[in-house]
């Protein structure tokens, strides 16, 4: 199928959606229920509509840099469709000028912005123009608004990355957050091994390779059809977890019969690593107050085929007085916590706009109760495992530390933050090992 009009269409209708409060996801899943599009389509609509989401900020520069109407006075529908053409010509650099143009522009005449088609057109000509007599917007010399417009992320968080890392770290990371982010697959060892799935994704024509570093972990490097149409997803072969999330689970280094809590669980992909490095042989209990997210670990599991997790949709932060009988009760114990997610921006690119410091300060205090009401749980040889998926301190090792100083009683066994980096496939995230002294 040739990739047109009706491509673009669904990419726009991605960014409306997410505009009005859906994450990218959840908009793309949506949106393609409605089409019978292929997986060339699916991959192109997917970097296309997430590639807006990415560079809000600088394809707004790029309108008020060739449209009479500032972004903030452009209609809702009209700004998106505008970034969808505008995307094309800045960043798709395979795609002809003309086609990025007529696709657009035929958007607006087949939907409710057909009056605005017109317009639609000469702004996009005008920004071609633009970029064939390299006359560019005008950015800003100080080098943090620079990376903030560039990279398009808010200036907030741009400001807190140098804060926490320097202007050179902090630059690398912007750029990583703008990286197509990789598929990654845990292999469920409980019904297959690496060697035998990697055979069975060759024979299906889909290229896949062994991660560094990590014992059950591959990475898809072709564009790949749905997810679920993949091979083994319905035996329960393999699951989608990040590189670095793999990373955390061992951290526990799980044996069977230990008696494991994974107090944040949902949707699963850690309890379902402790469950499949027991070979599903330790007493393992899911805690997660999302009833909907509870849904989710409930099909993992069952697809998964894994039997010894059990699952309690209740608040981690009020376990010690529901269940008295669980103080001292485990071995291990895994925090997942809740997090603001700034690792995984590359992955989630609707995240930077919803994100700010309030949220971020919310989530440190749900983090401080999950640790001080979670540890009584442990047993006085077990070891608990902090982990999450941001790279801000505050979140991570300094929380860490102010835990440490406030209970005298337990120690840091040894703590570890990947850094997004354009060189590194995965996402951000934070793990500190604790024990009792």
């Amino acid at each position: 199928m040739v990739i047109g009009y009706l491509q673009r269409k669904a990419s726009w209708e991605i960014l409306l959606k997410v505009s009005s409060g859906s994450f990218s996801d959840q908009a793309l899943e949506k949106v393609l229920r409605n089409y019978q599009f292929n997986s060339l389509d699916i991959a192109f609509i997917t970097e296309l509509s997430f590639g807006c989401i990415r560079y809000r900020k600088f394809l707004d520069l790029w309108i008020d840099h060739i449209a009479k109407i500032a972004y903030q006075k452009q209609p809702p529908k009209l700004r998106w469709l505008l970034h969808i053409g505008l995307y094309q010509l800045l960043k798709m650099n395979k795609i002809p000028f003309s086609a990025s143009i007529s696709t657009t522009v035929e958007v607006a005449k087949k939907t409710d912005l057909k009056e605005l088609a017109g317009t639609v057109n000469a702004i996009l000509r005008n920004a071609v123009r633009k970029i064939e007599h390299n006359k560019y917007p005008k950015i800003p010399s100080d080098k943090i608004e620079r990376i903030s417009y560039l990279e398009s992320l808010p200036l907030w968080l741009v400001n807190q990355l140098v804060k926490w890392f320097g202007i050179k770290e902090a630059e690398k990371i912007a750029k990583a957050f703008n990286k197509k982010p990789s598929i990654d697959l845990r292999i469920n060892s409980t019904k297959t091994d690496l060697e035998t799935l990697l055979k069975l994704l060759h024979e299906n024509k889909i290229k896949a390779e062994k991660i560094k570093d990590l014992k059950n972990a591959i990475t898809l490097s072709s564009k790949t059809r749905s997810i679920k149409n993949l091979p083994g997803y319905n035996e329960g072969f393999w699951t989608v977890q990040d590189r670095s999330s793999q990373w955390v689970a061992p951290l526990l280094s799980p044996k069977k019969g230990e008696k494991i809590l994974d107090a944040c669980a949902a949707p699963g992909s850690k309890s379902t690593h402790l469950a499949e490095l027991t070979n599903d042989s330790a007493e393992i209990l899911a805690v997660d107050r999302s009833e909907k997210r509870i849904k989710i670990l409930k099909s993992n599991l069952d697809r998964l085929h894994l039997k010894n997790v059990k699952i309690l949709n209740f608040d981690a932060t009020n376990l010690c007085n529901f269940k008295p009988n669980l103080l001292s009760y485990f071995d291990k114990i895994l925090i997942d916590a809740p997090c603001s997610g700034i690792g995984t921006l590359s992955r989630n690119p609707d995240s930077r706009w919803s994100l700010n410091q309030d949220k971020i300060n919310q989530l440190i205090g749900l983090q401080e109760k999950l640790l001080e009401n979670i540890l009584p749980l442990l047993k006085e040889d077990g070891i608990l495992v902090y982990s999450t998926c941001t790279i801000c301190p505050d979140e991570n090792n300094l929380l860490i530390k102010r835990f440490l100083e406030k209970n005298k009683k337990i120690q840091l066994i040894s703590e570890k933050q990947i850094l997004p980096n354009s060189n590194y496939p995965g996402d951000g995230f934070y793990a500190a090992v604790i024990s009792y002294k």
